[in-house]
C-alpha cells in the first residue's frame, strides 16, 4: 500500500507541473482569416505610406513577412529606395499585407505591425519583424517574439497586448489581402509602379530606379 500512496504522489506532483506549466506559459496569439470585412476595417486606410504625397510615382507593395524574398527585398534593397527615390521625393511608397496560406505566423507578424502603428511606431516594428524573421519563421510561439521585438521598441505593452488579443485588425490585414487578389497577386513581392504591375527585375534598386525616372520625364509638366 506504501507503494500505491507513493505512486499517487508522484502522480499527483506530476500533474501539478503540467497545470503550472498550462497556466504559466505564453499564450498563443492567432489572426484568424476568415472574418467578415466590414467598411470599418477599411475606412481611411488602404496600406502604410511613406513619402511626399505629391510624388510623381506610386509604388505598391505587397508582402508577406514570412517570405524570405520580401525579407530579401525589405532588409537589402528597401533601405536605399528609401533613401534615394522616397526621401528624395520621387517616390510615394504604399505597402499593403498579404499573408499567404502557407506561412502560418505571417498573419500575425502583419498584425503586430499594425498594433504598433497604434502608437506611432509601424515601420520600426515592421523593419524589427523582417530582421529576426529567421527567429520567430520556425518557432512554436511567433506571437512571443513578435512582442519581444515592441517591448525594445518601447511600447506601451499593456495597449500592445490589447491589441493583439483584441485582433482588431484581422478584418483590415484580410481586405488588404483581398485587394491583391483583385489585382491579380498571386506571390510575394509583388509591385505595382503608378497602378501598373512592375516586372520582377524591377525589385533590385537600379531597374527600379530607372521606372521611376522613366515615369517621372513622362509625368512631368
Amino acid at each position: 500500500m506504501r507503494n500505491f500512496y507513493l505512486m499517487l504522489a508522484g502522480a499527483a506532483i506530476i500533474g501539478a507541473g503540467i497545470l503550472v506549466y498550462m497556466v504559466r506559459r505564453p499564450a498563443e496569439t492567432g489572426i484568424p482569416a476568415n472574418v467578415v470585412v466590414t467598411p470599418a476595417d477599411t475606412a481611411g486606410f488602404a496600406g502604410y505610406v511613406l513619402g511626399s504625397p505629391s510624388a510623381p510615382v506610386e509604388v505598391m507593395e505587397y508582402s508577406d513577412y514570412q517570405c524570405p524574398y520580401c525579407q530579401g527585398f525589405a532588409l537589402i534593397q528597401f533601405p536605399t529606395v528609401k533613401e534615394r527615390l522616397i526621401d528624395g521625393g520621387q517616390v510615394r511608397w504604399r505597402f499593403r499585407d498579404f499573408p499567404l496560406e502557407q506561412h502560418p505566423a505571417a498573419r500575425t507578424a502583419a498584425h503586430s505591425t499594425a498594433c504598433a502603428d497604434d502608437q506611432g511606431r509601424y515601420w520600426e516594428q515592421h523593419h524589427a519583424v523582417f530582421e529576426g524573421q529567421a527567429e520567430w519563421a520556425e518557432a512554436r510561439n511567433a506571437a512571443k517574439e513578435f512582442r519581444s521585438y515592441a517591448e525594445r521598441l518601447g511600447l506601451d505593452m499593456r495597449t500592445y497586448d490589447d491589441c493583439m488579443g483584441s485582433a482588431k485588425y484581422a478584418g483590415r490585414i484580410t481586405a488588404s489581402v483581398e485587394s491583391g487578389v483583385r489585382l491579380g497577386v498571386n506571390s510575394t513581392p509583388t509591385f505595382f509602379v503608378n497602378g501598373r504591375p512592375a516586372t520582377a527585375a524591377a525589385v533590385s534598386y537600379d531597374r527600379l530606379k530607372a521606372l521611376v525616372d522613366s515615369l517621372s520625364v513622362s509625368t512631368a509638366p
